[in-house]
C-alpha cells in the first residue's frame, strides 16, 4: 500500500488552490492527470470543482463521488430476496417478514400492530446503521469487523433484553447483506487517488486510500474557527420577524449582485415561512431539503381514494375524494348537485347528474372492498389498475411530487426483490391505506429547481465548499446550531462510537467543521431570534466559539445588530360599516328565513339571499340538537300521516307504538347512528306520552291533523315582482272549521315566549300565517321541554301577517330604487351571524 500524503489548500479560491496542488502533485510524480480520480463528498460539489480545473486547460481528471464514480463502473446490484439493502421502504418489509418467522414477533404483531410497526422501524434503523459502518471498510476486513461488533452487544438478559435480542437480529440481518455498489472502488485501479475533504471525513473514501495501492493525495480543505471572517450577525425578537429579516436579506444581496445566494435550511418550520415570503416577491429558487412527500398534493389526492373506499367512510370522505378526481369524471355541476342532495340545505341543479356521478364513483370503489385481504402486491396492482381507469395515474405522471410518489410506492415497474418482499405482507385495506401514509411519511419531495433561480435553500452540510456570493443562515441558535440530540436508536451512544458508526460526537464534529467551512463565503449573514413563543433562545455555541477566537486573534467581530425592518408611514383608513346596494340583483322568492334575516340586519340578508353565501356542515358530524329537531319533526309527521291507515287499538298503546315505529323508521332513512342517537331518543321516550296526553285532550276539544310539511307560495300583489314561499310544519282543523297554523320548535319555551311578546316582532309565524291565508290562529309548540308539549300562541296572528306584507313591501320598494342593505352591527344577532367577518363589524371605526 501507498503512503497517503496530505496537504492543505493555500488560501484563495477553494477549488483553484486544489486544482493548483493537484496538477504539481502529479506532475511531480510524472502522472497524467486523466488517468486520476479525484473523490468529492457530495455531488453538488462537482461543478465547481470541474469549473476550476477546467480553467486549467489540457485533460480534466476523473471527479466524482464515491457514489457517481460507482454507478459509472458497473450497474448497481440487485439485493437478494430478504436481503437488507439500504431501501427504507423495501428493508421495512423484509423486516417485518422476518420478525413474523419468530414465535415472539409474531406474537407481538397480534398484540399490537402500531407497536410492531415501531419495532420495525427500530430494527431498520439499527441494521442499516450496521450496514453503513460495515461498507465502509474494504470487504476482506468486514468479517472481523461483524466479530468484533457481535463480542460488544449488550447481554440478551435483564433490563432491556428485548432492545438487546433487537440488536442482535439487526446486527446479523445486516451481516448477511450481499455486497454494496460501492465495492467496486476498492478494485479500481487508476494512476493514482486524489481525496478532497471537506466538512469532515468520508469514511469510504478514507477506507479506499488506505486499501489502495496506488499514490493517494488526502486535501484537507476544512478551515479553522480561526479564519479571518467577519460575518454579519443579527438578531430579533419572534419567529415572523426572523423570517421577514432573512427574506430581506436574500433580497439585498440579489439586488446587490452577490449571487448565487444559500439559504441555510437549520429550522423548517421558520424556513417554510421564509420560502412563503420569497415566493411573495416571486423570488424563484432550488430546494434541495424537500419536504415530506405525505404532505404534497398529489399524495393528498391518492390517499383520499383510499380513505373514501373503506367501509366506513362517511360522506365527507367521499366528497373530499370527488372533489379531488379528475374534471372528466366528475363535472362541477354533477358534483355540486350530489354534495346538496347529501347536505340536504338547498335543492340540487341536477339530481340526476349528481346521482349518475355517485354511481360511478361507487363502482370505481367497489374493488377495493371486494376482498378482505390480499398481499401488498395485489393492493399495488388494483391501486394502479384504479388511478390508470381514471386518468389519475397520467396527472401523477405530469407532476414533480407525482412521478416521485409513484416512486416511493413502486407503482411502476418494480425489481424482483420488491415484489418478493411485497408478495409475503397480506393486508386489509385498512392496513394497505396506513401502510402507503407511513411510506409517503417517510418519503422526501424534492421540488425541481425553479428556472433562473440564484437562490439555494439547502442544508449546512449541503453549503460549504461552494462558490455562493453571499449565505444567509436564519435560526444560528443554541438550539437549532449546536445542540445535537442522538436520534432514538437501539445502538446507543457509547457503542456507536467504539463501532465507528454514526454518533451524536461524530455530528456535532461534521456541524463544525460544516460552520467553520461555512465563513469562507465573503459574505456570510448570522440571525437568530430571542424567542420561540414563551421560551427564550440563546446564541449559538458554535457562533460564540467564532466570537471567542477572533477575540483571541486580536481582530474581535463587531457585536450583533437589532434587525428593524423597513417601516413606511401609512394614513390610517377608517373601516366603515358597509351598506351595499342590490336593485338588480333581489332574490324573486323570499323564505321566512331571509325575510328575518332583512329585519335582524340588511347586511346579514344581503350576504345570505343575495351573494347566496351560506355554511357548510360537516356530513359526518355526531348527531348534534339540530338534527334531533330535524329527527323529531319527520317523526311527527310520519306519525299523523300514517295514524289514519293502520287499525287503532284501544287505549293509549297503539299510539306510542305507531310513533316508536315511525321513530325507528325516520332514523334509517335520514341514516342517523343510533348510537349517537341515544340520549334524545331517551328523551323521547320521556316525550312520548306527555305528547299523547296532550294530543288526546286537543282531540277532545274537537281539533284534528289536517296537513304537515306543506309547500306554500303565494304572490301578493303589494311584493310585485317578489313571491314568498315555504314549509308548513303542520296545519290542524278546529271546530267550527277553523285552521290552526302549528310550528314544531326545539328550542328554548322562554325565548319562544319572548318573540309572541310583541307580535309584530315574530317574523316567522306572521310569514307562515301569511302563506296560508285561511289561518285563524298560529301557535308554536314546544317539544323539548321538561313540560313538553309547551303551546305557545302568536295572537292576533292575521294582523301581523297583513303589516309583516304591507311593511315588507315598503322595504323592497326602497331596495329596487337603490338603498342600501347596512350592517346594523347590534344586538344579539351579531354574536352568532356567520357574516360578521364578511361585514368587518369587529374593525369598523365607530359602532
Amino acid at each position: 500500500m501507498a503512503e497517503i500524503e496530505k496537504t492543505r489548500p493555500a488560501p484563495g479560491p477553494l477549488w483553484a488552490a486544489v486544482a493548483r496542488q493537484t496538477r504539481a502533485w502529479l506532475l511531480a510524480r510524472g502522472l497524467t492527470l486523466r488517468d486520476a480520480v479525484v473523490l468529492l463528498p457530495f455531488a453538488a460539489l462537482l461543478p465547481p470543482a470541474r469549473e476550476a480545473f477546467a480553467a486549467g486547460g489540457g485533460w480534466l481528471p476523473r471527479i466524482e463521488t464515491p457514489l457517481t464514480l460507482a454507478a459509472t463502473l458497473g450497474p448497481p446490484l440487485p439485493a437478494a430476496a430478504g436481503q437488507l439493502s439500504g431501501d427504507t421502504v423495501l428493508d421495512r418489509l423484509n423486516a417485518a417478514a422476518l420478525l413474523r418467522q419468530q414465535a415472539w414477533g409474531a406474537a407481538r404483531e397480534r398484540q399490537d400492530r402500531r407497536a410492531f410497526a415501531q419495532i420495525v422501524m427500530a430494527l431498520v434503523d439499527a441494521a442499516q446503521a450496521w450496514r453503513q459502518a460495515a461498507l465502509a471498510r474494504p470487504p476482506a476486513e468486514r468479517p472481523a469487523y461483524w466479530d468484533a461488533a457481535r463480542t460488544e452487544l449488550p447481554a440478551s438478559a435483564g433490563p432491556g433484553a428485548f432492545e438487546g435480542l433487537l440488536l442482535r437480529v439487526a446486527l446479523e440481518w445486516a451481516a448477511q447483506g450481499g455486497a454494496a455498489a460501492t465495492d467496486v472502488l476498492f478494485e479500481h485501479r487508476p494512476a493514482a487517488w486524489i481525496v478532497v475533504r471537506i466538512g469532515g471525513g468520508d469514511e469510504l473514501a478514507d477506507a479506499v486510500l488506505a486499501s489502495t495501492a496506488a499514490p493517494a493525495l488526502l486535501v484537507d480543505a476544512d478551515a479553522p474557527i480561526e479564519a479571518p471572517a467577519r460575518p454579519e450577525r443579527w438578531v430579533c425578537d419572534g419567529l415572523e420577524q426572523e423570517a421577514q429579516a432573512a427574506a430581506a436579506m436574500v433580497i439585498d444581496a440579489l439586488n446587490a449582485g452577490r449571487v448565487p445566494v444559500a439559504l441555510v435550511a437549520l429550522d423548517r418550520v421558520l424556513v417554510r415561512r421564509v420560502r412563503a415570503l420569497l415566493d411573495r416577491q416571486q423570488v424563484p429558487l432550488i430546494d434541495e431539503t424537500g419536504w415530506t412527500l405525505s404532505t404534497t398534493r398529489a399524495a393528498a389526492r391518492l390517499m383520499s381514494l383510499l380513505r373514501a373506499a373503506g367501509p366506513a367512510a362517511g360522506a365527507d370522505a367521499r366528497l373530499d375524494w370527488l372533489k379531488s378526481w379528475p374534471p372528466a369524471l366528475a363535472s362541477r355541476r354533477a358534483l355540486d348537485s350530489l354534495e346538496a342532495s347529501w347536505r340536504g340545505t338547498r335543492r340540487p341543479r341536477d339530481p340526476e347528474a349528481g346521482a349518475a356521478l355517485w354511481t360511478r364513483a361507487e363502482a370505481h370503489l367497489q374493488p377495493f372492498g371486494a376482498r378482505r385481504e390480499r398481499p401488498l402486491s395485489g393492493w399495488l396492482a388494483l391501486l394502479h389498475d384504479s388511478l390508470a381507469a381514471d386518468a389519475s395515474l397520467d396527472a401523477l405522471r405530469d407532476d414533480a411530487a407525482g412521478q416521485q410518489l409513484l416512486q416511493a410506492l413502486r407503482l411502476q415497474a418494480p425489481d424482483a426483490a420488491w415484489r418478493d418482499a411485497a408478495d409475503t405482507l397480506s393486508l386489509d385495506l385498512a392496513g394497505f391505506t396506513a401502510w402507503v401514509d407511513s411510506t409517503l411519511e417517510a418519503a422526501q419531495f424534492v421540488p425541481p429547481p425553479s428556472p433562473g433561480a440564484e437562490v439555494v435553500l439547502t442544508p449546512l452540510a449541503r453549503a460549504i465548499g461552494r462558490p455562493f456570493g453571499q449565505v444567509v443562515v436564519p435560526g444560528a441558535d443554541h438550539r437549532q446550531l449546536g445542540a445535537i440530540e442522538p436520534p432514538a436508536s437501539l445502538i446507543g451512544e457509547a457503542l456507536a462510537e467504539l463501532l465507528g458508526l454514526d454518533s451524536a460526537k461524530r455530528r456535532r464534529t461534521r456541524q463544525r467543521l460544516a460552520f467553520a467551512q461555512l465563513l469562507r463565503v465573503p459574505a456570510v449573514s448570522l440571525l437568530r431570534r430571542r424567542l420561540d413563543g414563551d421560551e427564550p433562545l440563546a446564541a449559538s455555541p458554535e457562533v460564540e466559539a467564532l466570537v471567542l477566537a477572533r477575540a483571541r486573534s486580536g481582530a474581535p467581530l463587531p457585536p450583533e445588530r437589532e434587525w428593524r425592518s423597513l417601516q413606511s408611514a401609512v394614513a390610517p383608513a377608517l373601516q366603515q360599516r358597509p351598506a351595499p346596494g342590490a336593485a338588480n340583483d333581489l332574490p324573486a322568492q323570499l323564505s321566512a328565513s331571509t325575510v328575518e334575516a332583512l329585519r335582524q340586519c340588511p347586511y346579514r340578508f344581503f350576504a345570505r339571499a343575495v351573494l347566496r353565501l351560506a355554511e357548510s356542515d360537516e356530513l359526518d358530524a355526531g348527531v348534534q340538537k339540530r338534527d334531533y329537531g330535524t329527527w323529531l319533526h319527520a317523526v311527527l309527521h310520519r306519525f299523523h300521516s300514517q295514524r289514519g291507515q293502520h287499525d287503532q287499538r284501544a287505549g293509549e298503546g297503539g299510539d306510542a307504538a305507531a310513533l316508536a315505529r315511525a321513530a325507528d323508521e325516520v332514523t334509517r332513512e335520514l341514516r342517523l347512528d343510533a348510537a349517537e342517537l341515544l340520549p334524545f331518543r331517551a328523551s323521547f321516550e320521556t316525550f312520548v306520552p306527555a305528547y299523547q296526553a296532550w294530543l288526546g285532550e286537543r282531540e277532545a276539544e274537537g281539533w284534528r291533523w289536517e296537513a304537515g310539511e306543506a309547500d306554500r307560495a303565494i304572490e301578493p300583489a303589494a311584493l310585485q315582482p317578489h313571491k314568498l314561499a315555504g314549509r308548513l310544519d303542520r296545519l290542524d282543523r278546529g271546530p267550527g272549521g277553523a285552521l290552526q297554523l302549528i310550528d314544531y320548535k326545539t328550542g328554548s319555551v322562554a325565548g319562544l315566549k319572548a318573540r309572541v311578546v310583541r307580535p309584530l316582532e315574530d317574523t316567522q309565524l306572521a310569514f307562515y300565517a301569511a302563506l296560508e291565508p285561511a289561518t285563524r290562529s298560529a301557535i308554536y309548540l314546544a317539544l323539548d321541554d321538561a313540560k313538553s308539549p309547551v303551546v305557545i300562541e302568536h295572537k292576533g296572528v292575521a294582523d301581523s301577517a297583513a303589516a309583516l306584507i304591507e311593511g315588507l313591501a315598503g322595504e323592497l320598494e326602497r331596495l329596487r330604487d337603490g338603498a342600501g342593505l347596512p350592517a346594523l352591527g347590534e344586538g344579539s344577532v351579531c354574536e352568532t351571524c356567520e357574516a360578521r367577518g364578511l361585514c368587518r363589524r369587529d374593525h369598523w371605526s365607530v359602532f
